[in-house]
């Protein structure tokens, strides 16, 4: 990067030697932190792993960087920071350039990422969503230096949270090693030094049971299968996807292993789970006078007992505490150590029977006496995801379980912060420390969106609010790889004192992302900033495109552009979206001017022959694309509706062609790029099997997940069918359109035949395709292929020109 944008950065993110923000909250936390601070892993051992990171990452400049762990005295203050300052030998021919310091590993390749990003303009993201743009980096013994003071870079808040209690299944469910590196890498990059560490309990639950006479054997009909442990593990199903086989346990717990030594190596806080209260069904037989309630129905379909209703120990039972600390000690004794946190979420979803607040109280110290019993240190983090959207929770049910556990030994995650903040409403959680999440993405569906605003200033809003009890900012997304502007400028917050001027900070960020810019870029982004990323109705954000979420419904029932419209039948904004008179389905989110993002498009279809090249320009542009084809196909199935309703099959019938020539195409568009591909979801999940019969299986997990989800009958369809929805190569061609072909063929008989919508036969033929997809063995493709330029310009032309 060249001086001048230097300058500019130094301007806009005031780097110099800023005060750690220290909150009522922090105080409140301070002994763990103390604690968690004498554990940690020798400074060698950081710098070591701080080192590996950096191969793997650069190994071209290894040597041009020298890493030290350093005191929090260093930095001025309480917190944790970095200091970038020019090598003392770096005039030496072959000495290191650049010295890196950090209070841990993480602080460490944070401060080797923002010099990065600062001073060589490069760009680090996920690998799908275009990966690391490092070509602008200087060559070695070339390297820009900063200022002759160095550079200090203070945490202001002490922990940077990562993951959701179903990422796990949503995007982690078929990673090996290799992958889970890759992630790990990428943590301590950005930041992130409190990540969840969920992977691999099944085998410490077997332990724990077998110590109350539960067989393996129960246990089958207890976890869920590969795709849908997050589910099983918070009690909400049992034994769908399942059984695990006995490979999944041992492979699993070895790579549990595996991720939290790293962790650790890097000075990382991971964060373990804890016993809610789930208990297989043997365990009622085992223990019949124990206090165990079934819990109701979680969206089965007919409340199948096979899948639903799981048993649910309460918390005021004795044997709770016993199960709680058997799980924490079997835990200790499996991996050597802890860092003491621990995640349990016993009313996700599962609303407690009784609203009394004293009965509330007791439930949440007994929960807490769990974990203490078995780590004297243990700190509760709760996900905050119930008080959004349960109105169980009021004031006084709320305040009886935040105040149930002694003041700094219990941490809320503000999950859903950046919509919908819960700490304003709550008046900082009543006096309980919390973490300021960003939720942003639900079931790791692909969608153009976030709230770039919100995000840069939510966090500071609340960390300089009066009597602050916030502790930390976290990214708590259901699923990750997508919309990757959101996350660098997010993971970025951990270390901003001040509110960032989003409009500058995007102008960096696409000459990082990219390693140059234009004015075409430039202007485009700047509509995307104020559109797509401008979302400010507090919706939900779960894609429910008519492509990925067709519509379960009478189209009597759905609202046309006429109805909508009925002076002259065209809508008077290209806000045009389905309307339903029932609440039969959802509507698709449009929060934007479709055709003020179609000349974002433009602007980005004309920047190809300058960035081409670069694999960071080659996914968004696939992105954008696909984000306005997916919104033009909504208007489209609207005036299909609209030519039903006027009878005029003609009409029906070539509007429907076009909508299945428009999934065609976007297939053939998505291929363009590895991160729009089904292929490799499927392929992970068999590469984990052991044998036949275990592929099988991993890849009906995986099918169904993204498909039908739960479970069905003849005639009805999952509740759930589509919630894990994905824009996928692969997927469109020959699952979505060939499900909208059925509809639209009931359609068109409906029309020619003078009858009514045949709804019981569309959901029959649909239900009946959707579950021989999920146990089709087709293989698909793990490698992109055609050219994104010349594909997204070419449907640009064919669909959206006239749109603009």
């Amino acid at each position: 990067m060249d001086s001048t944008l230097a300058a500019i950065s130094l301007i806009l993110f005031s780097l110099f030697s800023m005060v750690y923000a220290s909150t009522i909250g922090v105080q409140y936390i301070s002994k763990l932190l103390q604690i968690q601070e004498r554990e940690r892993a020798p400074p060698s051992f950081q710098v070591a792993a701080a080192r590996g990171v950096l191969h793997r990452l650069l190994p071209s400049h290894s040597s041009a960087f020298e890493f030290r762990i350093i005191s929090k005295e260093k930095c001025g203050g309480e917190g944790a920071c970095f200091i970038i300052n020019n090598h003392p030998s770096s005039y030496k021919s072959g000495a290191p350039e650049i010295l890196i310091s950090g209070v841990t590993g993480v602080e460490v390749l944070a401060g080797l990422h923002w010099y990065l990003k600062y001073w060589c303009g490069s760009h680090i993201s996920w690998q799908k969503t275009g990966g690391a743009q490092l070509f602008s980096i200087p060559p070695l013994g070339s390297l820009p230096p900063v200022q002759d003071g160095g550079i200090l870079v203070q945490r202001p808040i002490p922990w940077n949270y990562y993951q959701n209690a179903v990422t796990s299944s949503y995007t982690f469910a078929w990673w090996d090693w290799e992958r889970w590196e890759q992630e790990i890498d990428w943590m301590a990059l950005q930041g992130i030094n409190l990540p969840l560490a969920f992977t691999g309990q099944e085998t410490i639950w077997r332990k724990v049971f077998q110590k109350f006479n539960i067989t393996n054997s129960d246990l089958d009909d207890f976890f869920g299968g590969p795709a849908f442990l997050a589910w099983s593990r918070m009690g909400n199903l049992h034994g769908w996807g399942g059984p695990l086989p006995e490979s999944w346990f041992d492979g699993q717990l070895t790579l549990q292993k595996k991720i939290l030594a790293r962790m650790y190596e890097l000075g990382m806080t991971p964060v373990l789970p804890a016993f809610s209260g789930n208990v297989p069904a043997a365990f009622k037989d085992m223990f019949p006078s124990a206090k165990i309630t079934r819990l109701g129905n979680w969206f089965s379909v007919k409340r199948n007992p096979k899948w639903c209703c799981t048993y649910l120990l309460d918390a005021t039972d004795p044997l709770f505490i016993e199960i709680g600390r058997t799980f924490i000690e079997e835990q200790l004794k499996e991996y050597g150590r802890t860092s003491h946190i621990y995640n349990c979420d016993t009313f996700d979803e599962n609303t407690p029977p009784v609203d009394d607040p004293g009965y509330i109280s007791s439930l949440g110290a007994a929960i807490f006496s769990g974990m203490q019993s078995g780590d004297d240190n243990a700190m509760w983090l709760m996900q905050g995801w119930l008080f959004s959207y349960d109105p169980f929770w009021r004031p006084p049910q709320m305040k009886a379980l935040l105040h149930s556990v002694p003041l700094g030994k219990l941490v809320v995650l503000d999950l859903y912060a950046e919509v919908k903040p819960i700490w304003i409403s709550s008046k900082q959680f009543y006096g309980v420390p919390y973490i300021w999440c960003m939720l942003h993405n639900f079931a790791g569906n692909i969608e153009m969106y976030g709230i770039l605003d919100a995000i840069a200033s939510g966090p500071i809003e609340a960390l300089t609010s009066e009597n602050s009890t916030m502790v930390g900012i976290g990214m708590s997304m259901e699923g990750i790889e997508q919309n990757p502007i959101v996350y660098d400028l997010m993971s970025e917050m951990a270390f901003q004192h001040k509110k960032v001027d989003v409009k500058a900070w995007i102008e960096l960020y696409i000459a990082r992302r990219y390693g140059r810019s234009s004015p075409l870029i430039r202007d485009a982004w700047n509509i995307l900033y104020h559109t797509i990323y401008n979302c400010t109705d507090e919706a939900y954000d779960k894609n429910r495109d008519v492509i990925v979420a067709f519509p379960d419904v009478n189209p009597s029932l759905i609202s046309s552009p006429l109805e909508m419209y009925p002076h002259n039948g065209k809508p008077t904004s290209r806000r045009a979206v389905l309307r339903e008179k029932t609440n039969a389905y959802e509507q698709p989110h449009l929060w934007y001017s479709t055709s003020e993002v179609i000349k974002a498009l433009e602007l980005f279809i004309a920047s190809g022959n300058e960035l081409s090249a670069s694999n960071t320009y080659s996914y968004d542009l696939v992105d954008l694309t696909r984000q306005s084809l997916a919104k033009y196909a909504n208007e489209l199935f609207l005036k299909i509706i609209d030519a039903y309703k006027f009878k005029d099959v003609d009409k029906v019938t070539s509007l429907s062609q076009k909508f299945l020539d428009l999934v065609e195409d976007m297939d053939t568009l998505l291929a363009c790029h590895d991160g729009f591909l089904l292929g490799p979801w499927l392929e992970s999940a068999k590469q984990l099997a052991q044998n036949e019969e275990e592929e099988k299986q991993f890849e009906w997990n995986a099918r169904t997940q993204i498909t039908m989800w739960f479970d069905n009958t003849e005639e009805e369809a999952s509740l759930l069918r589509d919630y894990g929805n994905k824009y996928w190569s692969g997927l469109l061609r020959d699952y979505y359109g060939p499900r909208a072909a059925i509809y639209f063929k009931i359609l068109i008989e409906s029309v020619e035949n003078g009858e009514d919508f045949k709804l019981d036969k569309w959901r029959r033929e649909w239900i009946k395709l959707t579950n021989n997809w999920q146990s089709s063995r087709k293989l698909f493709p793990v490698k992109s292929s055609g050219n994104a330029v010349s594909i997204s310009r070419s449907l640009y032309n064919k669909y959206l020109r006239s749109e603009s």
